[in-house]
């Protein structure tokens, strides 16, 4: 097996990862932590030292280690999640759905909310995966360029499908296959991140607008547009808008893109690249249209009924936040049923109706209606299956690929 040899970051990606700590996806918006996505800042917090520990390569591996499984006698499960990324009960204390979970298995839930940023978190894990030993965690819920880096260093488990009847069953089809775990054989879904168009209806003034193009090219949006400071959101929506797949582009391809959007920054057609402050430049008309986070409008739609969406017919680009074991967990099976308990449409309505990103789970609609008829019917929470359909992965990177790509993009948005 070929040896790890550590990611080194260029400036391109320091610069990246400090943006989206300031102001991207790891920032925090009114209800929700969104992910950081940068993930060439991986090797910030110390992954560099693991250069001479002989950690396997970022390749492919035949999985995870597994240990003795404590989950017949020790009725619990240590689940590690993002900030205000649950259900919470008024009193603001209390988790109605691990509550619902513990009170039917008998498994009690340690839930921790100790992930503020992917590369932070993993500088907390990686000393006891790197060495074979247990983190203290049963399950965590990584951003997928991250959840991939770990599948295919080897450091989770392979799940047990027997263990994930409604997992298996009920996963959307549009998160089912990515390319950094076929078959969803290590991981699943805890939440999606979708990339819209979002547009103020009063800005606008009565200008159309039905893709990125017309953001990019109209003149009478000159100086009012956003773009995202998240590089796989910004070059996916414009690889799509082009007609080039982001699961399958090529360098050349990429280096259209950056040119595209370089002719509207020369131009000043595009007002800023922003994290997810681009919202008060929405709500306030600064921006008649830009890229936007799912998450994010539907909270700005129910404050204003200036903001709404489209998804181009060129489609639309999503991500994904994915529980998985680490190796050496106690508690394989106990995490293994909490997973598949969120797979329950019942469970999966309740987190859904609390927290308002991409519902992962099929079926929910029903019960999703009971608590909020408005969430049911909204397809950012819950896509139909033609927006399923459109939905595009941004596929997954070498370091040679990452370093060069975010050195284009950082020179692209001034970073």
């Amino acid at each position: 097996m070929e040896q790890y040899e550590p990611d080194r970051l260029s400036p391109a990606q320091v610069a990246a990862m400090r943006r989206s700590l300031r102001n991207g996806r790891a920032a925090m918006t009114r209800r929700s932590l969104l992910r950081a996505s940068t993930g060439g800042a991986l090797a910030l917090g110390g992954l560099g030292t693991l250069s001479a520990c002989g950690i396997p390569a970022a390749g492919k591996t035949e999985g995870g280690t597994s240990s003795e499984d404590h989950s017949a006698k020790e009725k619990q499960v240590n689940f590690s999640n993002w900030t205000e990324y649950i259900d919470v009960d008024d009193s603001g204390k209390r988790h109605p759905t691990l509550e619902q979970f513990a009170k039917r298995t008998g498994i009690k839930v340690k839930y921790t909310e100790d992930i503020n940023d992917n590369n932070e978190f993993f500088g907390k894990v990686k000393p006891q995966l790197a060495a074979g030993q247990d983190t203290g965690r049963d399950i965590i819920v990584l951003t997928d360029w991250l959840a991939a880096r770990l599948i295919r260093l080897g450091w989770v488990q392979k799940l047990d499908a027997a263990n994930l009847p409604h997992a298996f069953a009920n996963l959307s089809q549009q998160f089912r296959d990515p390319d950094w775990d076929p078959g969803r054989a290590y991981s699943y879904p805890w939440q999606g991140i979708s990339t819209v168009i979002a547009y103020n209806k009063k800005a606008l003034d009565g200008v159309e607008v039905k893709s990125l193009s017309d953001l990019l090219d109209n003149p009478k949006l000159k100086g009012r547009v956003g773009l995202l400071t998240e590089m796989r959101d910004t070059i996916g929506m414009t690889l799509l808008d082009m007609d080039k797949d982001p699961a399958k582009f090529t360098d050349d391809d990429y280096d259209a893109a950056v040119a595209r959007l370089q002719k509207a920054v020369d131009s000043k057609q595009i007002r800023r690249f922003t994290g997810n402050d681009y919202t008060s430049d929405l709500s306030s008309g600064d921006f008649a249209a830009c890229l936007a986070w799912a998450g994010d409008v539907v909270q700005l739609k129910a404050d204003s009924p200036d903001i709404d969406f489209l998804i181009p017919d060129s489609g639309y680009m999503t991500s994904s936040d994915n529980m998985l074991i680490p190796n050496k967990a106690r508690h394989k099976t106990n995490a293994e049923r909490l997973i598949d308990f969120y797979y329950e449409p019942k469970a999966a309505a309740e987190l859904a109706a609390y927290i308002n990103f991409v519902c992962p789970v099929e079926g929910v609609k029903e019960e999703l209606a009971k608590i909020d008829e408005d969430a049911a019917n909204n397809p950012l929470i819950l896509p139909d299956k033609a927006m399923q359909a459109a939905s595009r992965a941004f596929r997954s990177l070498s370091s040679k690929e990452e370093t060069a790509y975010e050195e284009k993009f950082a020179k692209l948005t001034g970073a």
